[in-house]
């Protein structure tokens, strides 16, 4: 699907960890996917959301590997304008264990669809096919765009 045709109209998009470490680490495959949906934030067109699972998890290879110029690129990416830091709450942990009963996720995947959909986000943006199941949620699998 074109990224255009998957991103019409929408003003508020999740992201999942994989999208985020894409991005910063100029992954080859998949970098021209992301980049296009972060000029759409750079323009104001599109707000992105994260939270501290999307960051936590961003951070893990830096810190294994001391980069800590690649740690401060997570973080700057996931704080600057145009992106909503969303705090875990009480609603969302309880709506993460709906999900998690219901679809069988791993606690993480929960809490960042929960997050998603408390934040009133259009859409979750990963490469992890199998939270397509979702079906409260419109699931944007990077793998299946085009820039």
């Amino acid at each position: 699907m074109k990224l255009e045709v998957a991103l019409a109209g929408m003003t508020r998009l999740y992201l999942d960890t994989a999208p985020v470490i894409y991005l910063v680490e100029r992954n080859p495959q998949f970098f021209g996917e992301v980049s296009a949906i972060f000029r759409r934030v750079d323009e104001a067109q599109l707000t992105v959301v994260a939270s501290q699972i999307t960051l936590a998890e961003c951070l893990v290879g830096a810190y294994r590997t001391n980069q800590t110029q690649v740690a401060a690129n997570f973080v700057e990416c996931l704080t600057q304008e145009g992106t909503d830091f969303v705090q875990i709450s009480a609603e969302i942990g309880d709506l993460a264990a709906q999900l998690r009963v219901k679809y069988n996720f791993q606690l993480p995947d929960a809490l960042q669809l929960a997050t998603a959909l408390v934040s009133n986000c259009e859409a979750f943006l990963t490469n992890d096919g199998q939270l397509k199941r979702v079906a409260e949620l419109r699931v944007l699998v990077i793998g299946e765009l085009e820039a």
